[in-house]
C-alpha cells in the first residue's frame, strides 16, 4: 500500500507505540487520526505527530458505535487502515484475581477492539479494501507467571485475527497481528508516563517501522503474524 493520502485510524495513539506510529505515517504522507482516553495527552501527540485527535474510551461500549462513526466521519467517509493499539494490562497470579480484574482488562483489549473493528469492518467491505492490523503481544502467545489476565486477552485477540483473516480476505482486506516483546512505553506503570528507552529492549519506533512494513506491503499479499523481539534483554 502506498501510504501517500490514505486514510488510518489508530487507537490508543496518545502515547508510546501509538505516537511513534502516527508520527511515522504523517511522515508518509497519511491522514491519520488518533484516539485515546485523555485530552491533554492528545493535544500533546498532535503537537509531535501531526495527526488529527478524537477522545473516546474503547472500553465504553454503550457509546461505540457513535464513537466510531465519530472516527468514521473525522476521516470523511474512508478508512483505509485500522490500527488496535489500545491496550492495558494487569498483572497479577490466578490466586489474586478476581471477576472485576477480567472485565477491566477484556472491556478494553477485546471487546472494545472488536466492536469498534466491527463498524470499520462494515465500511471497508463497502470500499472492497482495508488493513487492519491488532496489536497484540509476546503474551499472545505464550504464558507467563502473573499473566492470567492480560495473556487471556490477548491470546483472545489472537482469535479475533484468525477469525477475520478466514471472513475477510473475499473483500480484500488483510488482516495482521503484530505481537511485540517489552517495549520501553507508559504501559507498565500507572500514572501512564513515559519510561526511558532501555539500550537492550525494544523501543516505540521499533514497532512502529514493524507496523510500517506490514501496510507497505504490495496489496496483493499480507503478513499474517508478525512476532517482534528484543535481541538481547537480558
Amino acid at each position: 500500500m502506498n501510504l501517500k493520502d490514505k486514510h488510518i485510524l489508530l487507537t490508543g495513539g496518545s502515547l508510546g507505540i501509538g505516537k511513534e506510529t502516527a508520527k511515522i505515517l504523517v511522515e508518509k504522507g497519511a491522514r491519520v487520526l488518533i484516539t485515546g482516553r485523555s485530552a491533554q495527552r492528545l493535544e500533546e501527540a498532535y503537537k509531535y505527530t501531526g495527526a488529527q485527535t478524537l477522545v473516546f474510551d474503547i472500553s465504553d461500549q454503550e457509546n461505540i458505535s457513535d464513537n466510531a462513526q465519530q472516527c468514521i466521519e473525522a476521516l470523511d467517509g474512508k478508512v483505509d487502515a485500522l490500527i488496535n493499539n489500545a491496550g492495558i494490562g494487569s498483572f497479577q497470579k490466578i490466586e489474586e484475581v478476581n471477576s472485576s480484574d477480567f472485565k477491566q482488562i477484556f472491556n478494553t483489549n477485546v471487546f472494545g477492539l472488536a466492536l469498534l473493528s466491527k463498524s470499520i469492518i462494515s465500511l471497508m467491505k463497502e470500499q472492497k479494501s482495508g488493513t487492519i492490523i491488532n496489536i497484540g503481544s509476546s503474551a499472545s502467545v505464550k504464558g507467563f507467571v502473573g499473566g492470567s489476565v492480560y495473556a487471556a486477552s490477548k491470546f483472545a485477540v489472537r482469535g479475533l485475527t484468525q477469525c477475520w483473516q478466514a471472513e475477510l480476505r473475499p473483500f480484500n482486506i488483510r488482516v495482521c497481528q503484530l505481537n511485540p516483546s517489552e517495549v520501553t512505553t507508559a504501559f507498565f506503570n500507572e500514572e501512564r508516563q513515559e519510561r526511558a528507552e532501555v539500550y537492550n529492549k525494544l523501543s516505540p519506533k521499533e514497532i512502529a517501522h514493524s507496523i510500517l512494513s506490514i501496510l507497505e506491503m504490495e496489496d496483493k499479499g499480507f503478513i499474517t503474524e508478525l512476532n517482534v523481539w528484543a535481541t538481547n534483554p537480558f
